[in-house]
């Protein structure tokens, strides 16, 4: 009987036995240095890629709000046989209240930055909704103008004025 349990203890012992830490299982330099550079690699995919869409969601939300705004303007100046009265930066103009979310024109600023701004007889146009201030570059402000325009700052209803930040789309020459 006593032999049986002196077999017993004798894993036990070794169970309990403290491994040398020189040889405990680890992961070498190399192996660390791999993985490092697989999620370096996996990154310098993935931020490009991010950077695409949070762009092209910029365009598609500011494109949504001009297309409003826009849209809000022409109905009062159909309504009303004019336009509403020129008004400052971030500032709903006299009479277009509740005629589009204001807290989108009111905002601190628009996605491509600056802020939102009702034009009326500026030296260039008559009448115009413009971002004021805008941070982008002229390359996304081209991307911008070629899905609701004709692609150049330049021309067409969607403008860049010359010398300033700020980017129009024209309601009236």
């Amino acid at each position: 009987m006593w032999g049986k349990i002196q077999m017993l203890s004798a894993p036990m012992k070794h169970a309990l036995q403290r491994q040398d830490p020189r040889h405990a299982p680890a992961f070498t330099l190399v192996e660390i240095m791999v993985v490092v550079v697989i999620i370096g690699l996996l990154a310098a995919l993935a931020i490009p890629a991010f950077q695409r869409n949070q762009r092209a969601t910029q365009n598609a939300r500011v494109i949504n709000d001009f297309r409003v705004f826009v849209q809000a303007f022409e109905i009062y100046n159909t309504q009303n046989g004019a336009w509403p009265p020129n008004a400052g930066s971030g500032i709903v103009p006299t009479g277009m209240s509740g005629d589009f979310k204001e807290d989108t024109w009111k905002a601190a600023k628009t996605p491509i930055g600056g802020r939102w701004n009702w034009d009326l007889n500026k030296s260039d146009f008559t009448a115009g909704v413009t971002i004021a201030g805008y941070t982008i570059t002229d390359a996304q402000a081209a991307e911008i103008d070629a899905k609701i325009d004709d692609g150049d700052l330049s021309t067409g209803f969607f403008r860049k004025t010359v010398g300033t930040n700020r980017l129009t789309y024209i309601l009236a020459e």
